[in-house]
């Protein structure tokens, strides 16, 4: 396995905004061989105030071990405000496709895996990736940022009725327009660009409603985008792989919940087979 932890933004422009010498990540988990792969790049959680190590390396490790590149993407949180973690996104994307010859990658099987305040920033990139305000950034490539496929777990999607207030808040601060308000508000923005998308939740999420990838799976029926939803009826936030691996003291451990990366596994091998 190739891995390294790449500066995402190298010689390009990045403005950290508070996080003293923080600079954006990426992490790379490129399995070795000549085979050309599919790849998954991964946004972990943490409400937008911090990245999960719960949902980084031990993701990884799963698509590997399913014969998926995979890449952590650690961005920029709390107190820097959209769209920086979206840029950080975007340039990741971008990275991933230049270096895509080198490091056996296809370059349209590209998803992105987000959880929590993880799986906004996924779906962000899956609404957003083709608008004007993207395309004169340096480091990104215009209209080579599209996600083929987005995985979102227990995302934050909403800041309407059903959103988790900590995200939006640490993701737009304050002080933001109505219609700010109702771009982060990604059930809003879906279009027939929008990717294929699989999604999972619990019926028992108190932090962030189940509601949310209901919204979502609703706005992509009505865009006609073949998605996949699995709703567990137990189970709290945050359970990454509810599994031992990603288990705290026991807590979070839920096996009738573990079994969403086989199918979600099973849905990106189809997706990426057609």
């Amino acid at each position: 396995m190739i891995s390294k932890t790449i500066d995402l933004w190298g010689n390009f422009p990045y403005e950290n905004r508070g996080n003293d010498g923080f600079r954006p990540t990426l992490d790379t988990y490129i399995l070795k061989g000549n085979k050309i792969r599919g790849a998954v790049l991964i946004c972990p959680g943490g409400a937008y105030s911090f990245t999960s190590p719960r949902e980084a390396e031990p993701i990884a490790i799963k698509f590997n071990a399913a014969g998926f590149h995979a890449f952590v993407l650690n961005y920029s949180v709390a107190p820097n405000k959209h769209p920086q973690s979206l840029l950080d996104a975007c340039r990741a994307i971008s990275l991933i496709r230049e270096n895509a010859l080198e490091w056996n990658i296809e370059k349209d099987k590209i998803a992105v895996c987000g959880f929590s305040a993880g799986g906004h920033l996924a779906a962000n990139i899956g609404v957003n990736w083709d608008k004007d305000y993207l395309k004169d950034i340096p480091g990104i490539t215009p209209l080579a940022i599209n996600p083929n496929a987005l995985i979102l777990c227990y995302p934050v999607i909403t800041s309407g009725k059903y959103a988790h207030a900590g995200s939006i808040s640490n993701l737009l601060g304050d002080d933001f327009s109505k219609s700010l308000e109702s771009q982060m508000s990604l059930e809003l923005n879906v279009s027939k660009n929008t990717p294929p998308t699989f999604l999972w939740h619990t019926f028992e999420d108190n932090s962030v409603p189940v509601e949310n990838s209901l919204l979502f799976a609703q706005a992509l029926r009505s865009e006609n985008i073949p998605f996949e939803l699995h709703i567990f009826p137990e189970g709290g936030h945050g359970l990454s792989l509810a599994n031992e691996e990603t288990t705290e003291n026991g807590d979070r451990l839920y096996p009738n919940v573990a079994i969403w990366i086989d199918l979600c596994i099973t849905w990106l091998t189809n997706q990426f087979s057609k």
